[in-house]
């Protein structure tokens, strides 16, 4: 029976136990299904001959499909590090699980894009500049 007036809390503790699974759940789904449509779609264009055309998307959905389930997981693992169980080897998992996903975010980043994520804002005055010239 779930009672708020002063109980254990283990109700609270079951709800973020629960939205932890939830959120290595979504992680590892992400990954997956991402996986599978980018490979799938890879193997639909290779077969028709088009090998060099779709490496390079199929590398780009990937890499996103992993970070999008990457960022599913750092959630979870922060739910579990700060709330549920402060120890501190969960504070270490989650330090290099950020870190992981920080290096893979900008690696795959320049790869994507051609260009480091910084950049962006100096391309685009360039392109702006470019654009009020005309």
């Amino acid at each position: 029976m779930i009672t708020i007036d002063g109980g254990s809390g283990h109700w609270l503790e079951s709800l973020f136990r629960l939205a932890v699974v939830i959120l290595e759940l979504s992680g590892t789904a992400t990954i997956l299904t991402g996986a599978a449509l980018a490979t799938a779609t890879f193997l639909r264009q290779a077969c028709r001959g088009l090998y060099a055309e779709a490496y390079r998307p199929f590398r780009s959905t990937l890499g996103r499909s992993i970070l999008l389930g990457l960022e599913f997981l750092v959630a979870g693992d922060i739910v579990k590090s700060l709330v549920i169980n402060p120890t501190l080897n969960d504070l270490v998992v989650l330090a290099g699980l950020v870190f992981v996903r920080t290096f893979l975010s900008i690696s795959l980043g320049v790869e994507i894009n051609g260009h480091w994520p910084w950049e962006n804002t100096r391309m685009e005055r360039a392109r702006l500049d470019a654009a009020t010239d005309r």
